[in-house]
């Protein structure tokens, strides 16, 4: 992926249970981000996932997108966090 400037990384922790990839990608969806990569796995019925997505064609303001997926991790007992790529990536600078 060349630029960052419209990409950014959702994380997602908590119990497993049927439907957590579908629902996230039907909110992404709604709001026409574009699922570039995801990674999930399954540790000792720990659901864990992280998704590398594109913002490009975003239709509501940064801050909304972070709210709505906060509300949907509540709503489903999950850890949901969306971070910028370039903030995502001096965070984890060594």
């Amino acid at each position: 992926m060349g630029s960052s400037k419209n990409t950014a990384v959702i994380t997602v922790l908590g119990k497993d249970r049927v439907g957590i990839i579908a629902g996230i990608s039907n909110l992404l969806a709604e709001y026409s981000i574009n699922i570039n990569d995801i990674s999930q796995t399954i540790m000792d019925d720990v659901f864990t996932m992280i998704m590398m997505v594109d913002l490009k064609d975003l239709e509501i303001e940064n801050s909304d997108l972070s709210d709505r997926l906060n509300d949907f991790g509540k709503q489903n007992g999950l850890s949901v966090t969306i971070q910028h790529t370039d903030l995502f990536n001096a965070m984890h600078r060594i």
